[in-house]
């Protein structure tokens, strides 16, 4: 199968998961819609991607695929050589019945894509060991702050400078602090028309804001002086 008609499987999988859902689902209200990355910030995801250029990913969270879906369609896209996608999810298995995995391997995502199942405090960390170097990240695991701090600790190293990290649900508190952390004190800088149309950072109760927000590492990277702490 040549790249094309590699992209065009992946489209038609995303396409229909947009159209008609995932086979399965959580015993939550509307808990594909809540919790998958909608089409349309897929596509802005993708498009963001290919710009860049990126050829290897991280992402944390794979729930629905959704995200996964679009991150490796730009990774087809992009053709880079040993192209990778490490998808982190310690709940693939146990809370979705693997269903975003199956989609994944239904677009034929499964030769370039890794599913780790295990919290991404510990697989991250085995991922620098190993040596990983990505040019961009995709966050959407815990919503926790610290959960969410730690993940950008290690993907400050994972991702290589001038290297890209993407922020999901930034509109929430607990995680727009935690990358707000970064962004004044590590030198992250916001891309602002990364997810066009999107109001950026927490809105006031009962208003949803952006569901992404995309920051560039610095480069070269630098660690911050403890006397120059900047509030977040």
């Amino acid at each position: 199968m040549n790249a094309d008609a590699r992209v065009a499987r992946v489209r038609e999988v995303r396409s229909r998961l947009a159209r008609e859902g995932p086979a399965r689902v959580r015993d939550h209200e509307r808990d594909f819609e809540t919790v998958s990355v909608p089409e349309r910030h897929g596509d802005q995801l993708r498009d963001l991607l290919v710009a860049e250029g990126a050829g290897k990913v991280v992402e944390i969270g794979l729930a629905y695929a959704g995200s996964a879906l679009a991150i490796g369609e730009a990774l087809l896209t992009v053709d880079a050589p040993s192209c990778r996608h490490v998808i982190i999810d310690p709940f693939q298995e146990r809370e979705y019945a693997n269903v975003g995995w199956e989609l994944l391997c239904s677009a034929g995502l499964d030769s370039i894509a890794r599913l780790v199942p295990g919290p991404s405090s510990l697989a991250l960390p085995r991922l620098l060991g190993e040596g990983f170097v990505a040019d961009a990240a995709f966050v959407d695991g815990s919503h926790r702050f610290h959960e969410v701090f730690v993940d950008l600790y290690f993907l400050r190293k994972i991702v290589r400078p001038g290297g890209l990290v993407v922020v999901d649900d930034d509109w929430w508190p607990s995680v727009h602090t935690a990358a707000r952390y970064y962004e004044r004190n590590t030198g992250w800088q916001v891309l602002p028309d990364a997810f066009p149309g999107e109001p950026v950072g927490v809105q006031p109760q009962g208003r949803q804001g952006a569901r992404c927000k995309a920051y560039r590492l610095p480069d070269p990277p630098f660690e911050p002086s403890f006397q120059d702490f900047r509030t977040f």
